[in-house]
């Protein structure tokens, strides 16, 4: 264990040895074990965005054990995914890398832009079976629908530590009053991570802040304490102090596909700002296997080298 694994697992300290050790799996799985740095691949999309949008780019996706095996190849610290996703290849890379079973998801057949709510697909008994480290959930801050989600994830979130799984929680704003420009606020985001980490996520998946602040009073706030949100660097920086000063693990997604350098442009920006790395799905399983290896190591070098995020005070 690294001082900063010891770190990172010091402030999880009223969760169980179960918790504390899937959190310590991922902490010391793959390529950037021991320096407290993440970079995960989540294939969840095929349920959210459908396969055509999905897979098509690069058809060998559409065999979930592609995934397993980008996943392992690369050398991520974890690969995320659905039921059934989680189900075709469990057995066959059982143990290989830590899983986060999905256990929400939507779907684009429907949708309901003032209350958008995903349906629970799964459950901890589904990732115990399948020998999940952890559950991952999905909430809509803003949604007309948030309060079913977070009480939702409450229940799961009790049940999942209650047998020693870890709880990541990705946060996305959206629905009800909320423009799509403020989806992505610096305001906004920061929201996003302080609630899952009030709801009792361990690791936090927000998108990278892209816009000023949306709320003025939250604009007024910033500017009085002298917070800088310019830069993307500035805004990661207070995103992360919005999870516990940075005492709750805080990556960001990938968004949608780009091109090469604008990833590795963004993954700098986000290290630079005390990112603890990043879950990057369209923009590594849509490329081929060898050029998404590539990719997903370049990213892993750049939040090597970037600086310790978080409790700076400990």
């Amino acid at each position: 264990m690294t001082d900063r694994v010891k770190q990172i697992l010091s402030w999880y300290r009223s969760e169980s040895p179960g918790v504390q050790a899937n959190i310590y799996r991922f902490l010391t799985s793959g390529r950037l074990a021991g320096t407290g740095k993440l970079v995960i691949l989540p294939v969840d999309q095929g349920f959210e965005h459908g396969p055509a949008r999905s897979f098509s780019p690069n058809p060998d996706g559409f065999d979930p054990r592609y995934h397993f095996q980008l996943a392992i190849d690369a050398g991520c610290n974890a690969y995320a995914a659905p039921l059934g996703s989680i189900e075709a290849g469990a057995a066959e890379y059982a143990g290989q890398i830590p899983l986060i079973l999905k256990v929400n998801n939507h779907d684009l057949l429907y949708t309901n832009p003032e209350a958008p709510l995903p349906a629970v697909t799964a459950g901890v008994d589904d990732a115990l079976r399948l020998g999940a480290s952890a559950i991952g959930f999905t909430i809509y801050p803003a949604s007309g629908a948030r309060t079913e989600m977070y009480e939702e994830l409450r229940e799961l979130a009790a049940e999942a530590k209650s047998v020693g799984l870890a709880v990541v929680v990705w946060s996305y704003p959206r629905g009800g009053d909320l423009p799509k420009e403020g989806e992505t606020a610096v305001d906004v985001a920061a929201y996003a991570a302080q609630i899952a980490a009030q709801l009792g996520a361990h690791i936090i998946k927000v998108k990278p802040p892209t816009n000023a602040p949306w709320d003025k009073k939250s604009a007024e706030a910033y500017a009085k304490a002298g917070i800088k949100v310019d830069t993307l660097t500035d805004r990661v920086k207070a995103v992360i102090q919005g999870a516990f000063a940075g005492r709750r693990i805080v990556i960001f997604s990938g968004g949608e596909a780009k091109g090469i350098d604008a990833v590795l442009d963004d993954n700098r920006q986000c290290a630079a700002g005390g990112s603890f790395g990043t879950i990057m799905g369209r923009n590594s399983f849509q490329r081929p296997h060898d050029e998404a290896v590539k990719l997903l190591q370049d990213v892993m070098d750049i939040h090597r080298a970037g600086p310790a995020p978080g409790a700076v005070r400990d």
